[in-house]
């Protein structure tokens, strides 16, 4: 049985939390996406103070019973964008149930705005169909890979973008 809603904490990354958040995305990349990626693969998940937690950036998990269930990052790219990264929630939390991702994009959009983010940009892959109508729910829109600004941190599994414009 899963836990209910309330029981769904969002706080700002620290560093103990480093192991859940590697517990949370490789499985959903590799095992439910197929996606052939390691955690060596993807140096920020090893250095998410350094990589997220600066200018307008930040990292957060969701949390129950102190477990890592969900995580997203915020990566500060300059001239007032932000790069969403590492949106990930584990299976058993996901829906509008449990709200996870609901709640952690809530909170990153409240403090996006609070720091002067104009826009927030994000690149996905084909195979997530979930993940691209939640965030055109919240107000994404596809934009071309050609109109990413240069300092837009692409990942080479990467081949779907949206932007949200907060300004």
């Amino acid at each position: 049985m899963t836990e209910p809603i309330a029981s769904v904490q969002i706080s700002r990354f620290q560093p103990a939390d480093e192991a859940g958040v590697i517990e949370v995305i490789l499985p959903i990349q590799q095992a439910e996406f197929g996606i052939a990626i390691t955690a060596a693969d993807q140096p920020d998940l090893r250095a998410i103070g350094e990589f997220y937690q600066h200018g307008c950036g930040d990292f957060w998990v969701a949390k129950v019973d102190g477990q890592v269930v969900g995580t997203l990052g915020l990566k500060d790219i300059g001239e007032g964008r932000a790069a969403l990264r590492k949106m990930f929630v584990a299976q058993g939390y996901r829906g509008a149930g449990f709200g996870t991702a609901s709640r952690l994009l809530a909170t990153l959009l409240a403090a996006a705005r609070e720091r002067g983010v104009r826009q927030i940009l994000l690149g996905t892959t084909a195979q997530f169909l979930a993940a691209h109508r939640f965030y055109e729910k919240h107000g994404f829109v596809e934009v071309l890979k050609a109109d990413l600004p240069a300092s837009f941190p692409l990942m080479a599994v990467d081949s779907k973008f949206y932007a949200l414009n907060l300004a």
